[in-house]
This record gives C-alpha cells, sequence and structure tokens, in this order.
C-alpha cells in the first residue's frame, strides 16, 4: 500500500520554486531518507507530507485519498502523521506529562495512557527518566524522547528532520538504531531528513536526492560543489571541498555543482589493474546490496559511491576497511 503518491508538486515562495517535484510515491511501512544540500527542498517536502504546509501547486494522495488542504480536512490527517524536529521542544515538567499531554486532548483514559506511556519509553530506553524534568535532559534523552512521544501517538507516519545532527556520535548510533527498531516493531513509516549519506543508507529502505527542489536519480547521488580552474593538456582541473582534484571534460570555469555517475567509476584492488585517469586511493567503508547492484562507499577526501553489477563486485569482491583505488572517467562528471 502507497502512504503517499505526489504528482506535479511545487512550492512557490515569491518568484522563487524552492520544491518542483514530478513524481514520488512513498510505500508504507518504509523508511526513506531525504539527502540534498542545505536549501534543496528537504525541509519543504517534510512540512508537505505532515501537513503542516501546503503545496503551490499539484496533487497529493494520502493513502490512496485525494488531500484537499483546508484545515477542517488537514485535522484527522494530522492525527495520523508526526513529525519530530530536528531540536525539539519539550514542556518545562516532567517526561510523562510531555508524554500524556497529547493523549489527554485525544481523550484516552488515564489507565491506557499509563500503559502507552510506559511502553514507549520503554522502546526508547527513558523508562527509568518519566519523572525527569523534561527541559533538564541532554540532547539525546531529549531526541529519544521526542520519539517516544511520537510514538505513544500511535502515527502511521513518523517525520524527522535531521534527527541525529544535534546529538554526539554515540546517541547518533542509538537514534538510528531506534528508528529502525520503531520501524520493525511498529509498521511505521518513516521519511527524515540528512546530510550524512552513509548514515542514511545504512538506515533507508530507499534514499532520495533533492537538488535544487527537484529529485536526482538514484544514479547520480555523488552530489558536489566544485571550482573549476584552467585547462591542463585539454582538461579543466576540479577541485571537490577543496580536498579532492579531477580532471574532466568542460568549458567551464569558477564554482559550480557537479555530479559523478556512480555506475562509472571503476574499482580495483590493486594499482596495476586500474585505469590510469583520476586515480584515486580510498578505504571502503560500506558495502551494501540495492536494487540488483551493489553500493560500494569509499571514502577518498570525500565519500564517492559506487554502484557496481554483481559480477564486477564478484571480480573485485571489496570489503568495508579495505583500501582500494578507484578511477573516474572524466565523461563521468556532469556539471549541472
Amino acid at each position: 500500500m502507497t502512504a503517499y503518491s505526489l504528482s506535479q508538486v511545487t512550492k512557490v515562495y515569491g518568484k522563487k520554486t524552492v520544491l518542483d517535484i514530478d513524481s514520488l510515491k512513498i510505500e508504507k511501512g518504509a523508511i526513506y531518507a531525504l539527502l540534498g544540500p542545505n536549501g534543496a527542498g528537504k525541509t519543504t517536502l517534510l512540512k508537505i507530507l505532515g501537513f503542516l504546509d501546503y503545496p503551490t501547486t499539484g496533487n497529493i494522495y494520502f493513502q490512496s485519498t485525494p488531500v484537499t488542504f483546508s484545515q477542517g480536512f488537514l485535522h484527522p490527517l494530522r492525527r495520523k502523521v508526526v513529525m519530530v524536529s530536528q531540536r525539539p521542544i519539550l514542556f518545562t515538567t516532567t517526561v510523562y506529562k510531555n508524554l500524556e499531554f497529547g493523549l489527554k486532548i485525544r481523550k484516552v483514559p488515564k489507565k491506557k495512557r499509563d500503559r502507552i506511556i510506559a511502553e514507549s519509553l520503554d522502546l526508547v530506553g527513558m523508562n527509568h527518566m518519566v519523572q525527569a524534568q523534561a527541559h533538564k535532559l541532554s540532547g539525546g534523552e531529549t531526541q529519544r524522547v521526542a520519539l517516544a512521544r511520537a510514538v505513544a501517538l500511535s502515527p502511521d507516519v513518523i517525520l524527522c528532520d535531521e534527527p541525529t545532527s544535534s546529538v554526539d556520535l554515540e546517541n547518533q548510533i542509538t537514534i538510528i538504531n531506534l528508528l529502525r527498531q520503531i520501524n520493525k516493531e511498529k509498521k511505521l513509516t518513516l521519511v527524515f531528513t540528512s546530510h550524512d549519506k552513509l548514515q542514511a543508507t545504512s538506515l533507508a529502505h530507499q534514499t532520495l536526492f533533492l537538488d535544487q527542489g527537484r529529485l536526482a536519480t538514484a544514479s547520480y547521488e555523488n552530489l558536489f560543489t566544485a571550482v573549476l580552474t584552467a585547462k591542463e593538456r585539454g582538461l579543466a582541473q576540479c577541485v571537490i571541498q577543496n580536498s579532492l582534484t579531477l580532471s574532466i571534460s568542460s568549458d567551464k570555469t569558477g564554482k559550480v555543482r557537479l555530479l559523478i555517475d556512480p555506475e562509472k567509476i571503476d574499482i580495483a584492488k590493486n594499482v596495476e589493474n586500474r585505469n590510469r585517469e583520476n586515480h584515486l586511493q580510498g578505504k571502503v567503508v560500506q558495502v551494501a546490496q540495492e536494487k540488483g547492484k551493489i553500493r560500494v562507499v569509499v571514502k577518498s577526501g570525500v565519500y564517492i559511491t559506487l554502484l557496481l553489477s554483481l559480477e564486477k563486485y564478484s571480480e573485485v569482491q571489496p570489503m568495508v576497511g579495505e583500501t582500494v583505488h578507484i578511477s573516474i572517467a572524466p565523461d563521468a562528471v556532469k556539471i549541472i
């Protein structure tokens, strides 16, 4: 079953189009990650999915029902979708009362409220903090209570805006594991935004890439800001995030946005087995299967994603932690 179906959805502020989605389907019970640079439209899309903002044009179906963006129509939908913000705001009272508030509004009986609150806090490992003052919690504890508060409302969808951006590394791992557990145990649809490709692809069943308000195809997920300088031997020198230099085919100079096709990147374990152009050395940090291909993420100054055929993967068999050599052909890079 489809949780959301969007077609020709745009959002315009003044004369600027910040979102332009031709078509998007989000399946019920799956985890989706929204990736993209600042200003790509991630939070705008999340607010529209949460019925907290409305599109300028287009059609949205929620659970196969067309959405009418009027206050009376949206009110019951907002009970089915809960949004957890990047820095959740908790009331200056106990953790218990923070979770109880939404349940009381929904007129849930006291005994049932107690049971739901205990189960929700237990799910996120915060039952021992039930009477703690919520506004005195750490960043990681606050995020976990916010997730428990969302789960307690028994929504069909939870939307998370950068759920790990304001917590330390240890709590980032905890939050990611909690989101995975919530999805598995509660069968909820989860959509979250992130800047962290590695984290997103490790959690999400499907990753969506937004750039300048539009969805980019999965084959163009290596999105970078770069600077092009004068040509050498007929090729422009491209510096990516001040840490990686490539030679590419382009007549442009200055700051650009570019895409590197992950299916056009060669990989080998030995230097003698790789192509000569744009040779890079890096460490494998992720290997995962995706839609009949193998996703390999290599850290070489920046994180670079490769999509290998099963045959190529069997030939090279890159493993997490191994050092590999990759080659990026000049025609694999596209200026956008």
